[in-house]
């Protein structure tokens, strides 16, 4: 009989994803899961855990910060994790349309009109 304990990890990426929509992006008032900066959450069956994120932005200056608070954020919702570990990635590039439909209603309440649909016409790009 196994002593080893088994994790239903589509519970703890859930848990995961609620709590990173606690960490909001410094310069827009919207959390980085519906701005769409989260790209991947891998959980080994050892619980060891990687988080994929992107920026808006190369070189955005309080990087050092957000994954800070995402590696904190994740340690106190998965406190038994083995490793805890995040990758910023830039491929795909983020852009205006990975914001969740959510996010989209944030942001038009805060701007007063939708900032995606708007870089969508910029970029002569049809709404779907």
């Amino acid at each position: 009989m196994s002593t080893e304990k088994t994790f239903d990890k589509e519970e703890i990426r859930k848990e995961i994803i609620e709590g990173l929509r606690n960490i909001y992006d410094p310069e827009m008032p919207i959390n980085i899961v519906d701005l769409g900066l989260i790209y991947e959450i891998h959980i080994s069956d050892d619980l060891q855990i990687l988080i994929k994120y992107t920026l808006t932005v190369p070189g955005c200056p309080l990087a050092s910060m957000l994954d800070s608070q995402i590696i904190e954020t994740v340690r106190r919702v998965v406190p038994n994790a083995k490793d805890i570990r995040t990758e910023v990635v830039f491929d795909p590039p983020w852009t205006p349309l990975r914001i969740s439909p959510e996010g989209r209603e944030k942001l038009k309440e805060v701007f007063g009109f939708d900032i995606v649909e708007e870089w969508m016409k910029k970029f002569g790009m049809k709404q779907e």
